[in-house]
């Protein structure tokens, strides 16, 4: 398993390209994304709970009823949510790729971001697909990567290298998400990518396995957004013998899949909309593992304490605070909290109760970039890790006039 270049393009016969079509008004930032496989691929999605849904997800949905997709339009600036005409104009994007590529429209996923509320115009889309589709290259992932940004300060991709069956594979994946995060089933919109021979079967499995314990354990700002989307497209172009069942290649392609997966979960938290630190909460000793993703995401979540952070306030009370209203069973009297970073860690709490500890190097710490919550329960062996980011005062002003 190792790192390596190329995002949604490191897999064999994926290519992509992002272009400035003209729905947002600022020119020089592309604003529609464009993925395609070079042979039909397995597919499988995870959408948002939230009872308001985007109308790409509707479609999208219904496009992937039969496991299959061959290419994915993604266009920001606007989500297409809350329109009368947002299935229409979810089909005809569809339709536009499918004509330019010679596809069936039933194999598009789409989706959008953006706006939510404002009517989307086809026209743009219909105008832009020509250069979107001529363009298209095994270079393109980081111009994507850039189209399916709104607030986004940095672009999100990543890519693994790894073995199944004797065969060498990759998968690699896109994300955009920097506020409105809170998910309850996946998170914004991630794009995943993979050479890999898999059932359409085991893509859901382990899509929804491992969303458990990564896209579901990040929180910017305690809002779950109507257009979140996890996507995974299998084109089988890496040869291997197609994984149908559990075993090891299935772990294997579990492990690649939560290595691009945590990766992308760390850049979101670490661009939320004003952020100055990414935070990592990392909760050990729990009597069961929900326990666990409770307590780590109830810590993330807590205003007061990424408001803390954001000062570099060692404030250790509120995670205790966060703890005990998280719903979780917890014997306060066995907890220990502690802050660390590159700079060193420092124990501020002992049995659910105080310790001596020094401002001095706690501010230190809490001064950089990254920082990590570990709270340990004491109580079992079960452990989790969400994260999440500081709330500073940019995190208002970007949110008081995001519309107009």
């Amino acid at each position: 398993m190792k790192l390596i270049s190329g995002g949604v393009c490191a897999a064999k016969g994926f290519t992509a390209n992002g272009v400035h079509c003209g729905i947002r008004k600022n020119k020089t930032k592309k604003d529609l994304a464009l993925i395609y496989s070079a042979v039909p691929a397995c597919a499988a999605a995870v959408y948002t709970t939230n009872l308001v849904k985007g109308a790409p997800l509707l479609v999208t949905k219904a496009h992937l009823a039969d496991g299959h997709a061959q290419a994915v339009i993604c266009n920001s600036g606007n989500a297409n949510t809350c329109n009368a005409n947002g299935v229409e104009i979810a089909e005809q994007m569809s339709a536009l790729t499918a004509e330019k590529l010679g596809i069936a429209p039933q194999d598009v996923v789409v989706a959008s971001t953006g706006v939510i509320g404002q009517p989307l115009n086809i026209e743009p889309i219909a105008a832009g697909m020509d250069a979107l589709v001529q363009g298209l290259s095994a270079d393109g992932g980081t111009a994507a990567a850039e189209a399916i940004m709104t607030t986004d300060v940095a672009r999100k991709e990543v890519a693994v290298e790894f073995t199944v069956g004797g065969k060498t594979c990759r998968l690699g994946g896109i994300a955009k998400g920097s506020g409105m995060i809170h998910p309850n089933m996946a998170t914004m919109l991630v794009f995943l990518t993979t050479d890999a021979a898999v059932s359409a079967e085991m893509l859901r499995k382990a899509l929804r396995t491992d969303i458990a314990s990564t896209f579901n354990m990040i929180s910017i700002d305690g809002d779950t957004s109507t257009n979140d989307m996890v996507t995974v497209l299998a084109n089988g172009m890496a040869g291997n013998p197609e994984i149908t069942a559990e075993g090891e290649d299935f772990a294997s392609f579990m492990q690649a899949l939560n290595t691009v997966t945590v990766h992308l979960c760390r850049m979101i938290a670490g661009d939320g909309e004003g952020a100055t630190k990414l935070l990592e909460c990392r909760v050990t000793g729990a009597a069961s593992l929900e326990t666990a993703r409770t307590v780590a995401k109830s810590v993330i979540c807590s205003s007061l304490l990424k408001a803390a952070m954001f000062g570099a306030d060692a404030n250790w009370g509120r995670v205790l605070c966060a703890i005990g209203y998280s719903g979780a069973d917890v014997d306060v009297s066995r907890v220990d909290v502690a802050f660390c970073s590159a700079k060193g860690t420092i124990a501020v709490c002992k049995n659910g109760a105080g310790v001596d500890f020094s401002e001095e190097k706690a501010k230190e710490i809490l001064l950089e970039k990254e920082i990590e919550i570990l709270v340990g329960l004491n109580s079992g062996d079960s452990e989790a890790t969400a994260w999440g980011c500081d709330l500073t005062y940019d995190y208002v002003k970007i949110n008081g006039d995001y519309r107009t």
